[in-house]
């Protein structure tokens, strides 16, 4: 393994099952419901993706497991090793990119000027309320078990920060996107001076 690299077999997602379990840790299971529950306003990953992660992590050295019994069956409880405390001690100080986007909405109205009915994309973009609807809910339910996990308290409040403004600033464009798409005779007729 070279020394400029010393976790080079590690991804975006390693890093992110990692911070998952945590200092309590946690079953492939319990990665797939964390994410369910909200996470996706910061990471989206396949729920088979987080299943065979914490595997390949455990076989680099990076997590420990062991058997404990579920509600309906075994499970496997993985735990950070020291190997795996240091690599997150390690990518935690790194300078963080700006996030990646993949805004399907952003791209409909990038090429909206296309459509034979602006107002029709624009309907698609509103669609979008329920949505934002269903993960402010989750971040309801979030914040309301905030008290389970008192040692990352001050995390998680600044987690639900960042989504409550993801999800408004989401909304307010939806707003946007609606008045100048569906509209746009009217809005001209208002842009017009009047007549003298």
């Amino acid at each position: 393994m070279s020394s400029a690299a010393p976790f080079g077999e590690l991804n975006p997602l390693s890093y992110v099952v990692l911070t998952l379990i945590g200092r309590d840790g946690a079953s492939a299971h319990d990665l797939v419901q964390m994410a369910r529950r909200g996470q996706r306003l910061y990471w989206a990953g396949a729920a088979s993706k987080m299943y065979a992660e914490p595997k390949r992590l455990k076989r680099l050295g990076y997590l420990d497991s062991r058997r404990v019994s579920g509600k309906t069956r075994e499970r496997t409880h993985y735990t950070l090793t020291e190997r795996g405390v240091a690599a997150l001690d390690a990518w935690l100080v790194r300078p963080s990119p700006f996030p990646k986007m993949q805004s399907e909405a952003a791209v409909r109205v990038h090429a909206s000027d296309l459509a034979s009915d602006p107002g029709a994309v624009a309907a698609s973009i509103v669609a979008m309320r329920a949505e934002i609807e269903e993960q402010t809910r989750l971040l309801d339910e979030g914040e309301a078990r905030e008290h389970h996990f008192p040692h990352r308290r001050v995390q998680l409040a600044l987690l639900h920060s960042l989504g409550r403004r993801l999800l408004a600033a989401h909304l307010e464009w939806i707003d946007e996107v609606e008045r100048e798409l569906a509209h746009p005779a009217g809005r001209r007729k208002q842009k017009e001076p009047a007549a003298r």
